[in-house]
């Protein structure tokens, strides 16, 4: 496994990223992992060279963070993995359960660090843009908390290359803590990020930690495939229908080329996020063995130009999609 610094931070990662978002408890739906069952998969991944986990407290309403924290540490020497997690989403109904006020942010991180079982996160992220309470707020919300020793290092995830710009803004005006990553949905299928948000991020130094870099599976599998999580995710089942035509075009020259390497899609797939410049690490969603060993092996996969003139050529633009 490579390790590479989140932008130009001093925060090291591996070059592939677990994220937690499927832990949870059964019931939530059926593509869910529960304590014993997302343990083998914790396991896996630190043998493969996994050091980066992350997570939400909005995740399975915290139960994500409470089967994270507590299987790094059954698992793993805390000094010896990095934890991210996210704030923003609903927790509750009262005034501090969601968004990025003062208020918010302070009683969020109290109990994803009850839930996390640890006494620091290394990686807070704040998990959308918040329209509602002014920027210098949330900015110098997290550099207290930063300077408290509650957080090492700040992230961001999913908005426009303008708010993300602004933040930064904010925080270098008046000395406060800058994001050092910005967390967004980069995939095959879903690559209007292109056009502001990695080049900014590269320019500036910041690492981009893309989540969904299967498109939620669809890059992994043939067109017409259904899974379990597809059949149960609601959420899932709004996304990608901009270009369907396009899409599938996208998915089967993924097919030919995984075809004719004699490799999984997935690695295809992942490997063209990884060899993109703005590109730290891909985050990975796991419910099967395989999706951690096809990430780990994809690190290693290098596209030919023809390859990736295969899979560029039938993009159309579209309407970024969660924000």
């Amino acid at each position: 496994m490579e390790y590479l610094r989140l932008g130009r931070s001093g925060l090291e990662v591996s070059r592939v990223v677990l994220g937690c978002m499927s832990f949870g408890d059964a019931g939530q739906g059926s593509w869910t992992l529960g304590l014993d069952e997302a343990r083998p998969f914790v396991r896996r991944a630190l043998e493969a060279g996994i050091t980066t986990f992350d997570t939400a407290n909005r995740y399975g309403a915290g139960r994500s963070e409470e089967i994270t924290g507590k299987l790094l540490g059954e698992l793993a020497d805390r000094d010896e993995v990095i934890i991210a997690t996210k704030v923003f989403f609903p927790m509750g109904r009262g005034p501090k359960s969601a968004g990025l006020s003062r208020g918010a942010i302070f009683a969020q991180v109290e109990q994803s660090l009850r839930r996390l079982g640890t006494d620091y996160i290394d990686l807070y992220q704040i998990h959308r843009h918040d329209p509602e309470v002014p920027i210098e707020e949330t900015m110098e919300a997290l550099h207290d908390l930063v300077r408290a020793g509650k957080v090492r290092y700040l992230g961001a995830s999913s908005m426009h290359a303008w708010q993300f710009a602004k933040a930064q803004y904010t925080a270098e005006r008046n000395g406060w803590t800058r994001f050092v990553s910005m967390q967004d949905q980069y995939n095959l299928i879903m690559r209007e990020e292109e056009r502001e948000m990695l080049p900014f991020c590269l320019d500036q130094g910041v690492g981009v930690l893309p989540y969904s870099p299967l498109a939620r599976g669809r890059l992994a599998r043939d067109p017409d495939a259904s899974t379990v999580r597809t059949e149960h995710d609601t959420f899932a089942r709004m996304r990608y229908r901009q270009a369907v035509e396009s899409d599938r075009k996208i998915v089967e020259a993924v097919g030919d080329i995984a075809g004719a390497r004699g490799v999984p899609r997935a690695q295809v797939a992942l490997a063209w996020v990884l060899r993109n410049a703005a590109v730290t690490a891909p985050i990975i969603g796991v419910t099967k063995e395989h999706h951690i060993t096809d990430a780990v092996a994809a690190t290693e996969l290098e596209l030919t130009a023809d390859e990736v003139s295969r899979l560029d050529e039938h993009y159309v633009p579209r309407y970024p999609e969660g924000f």
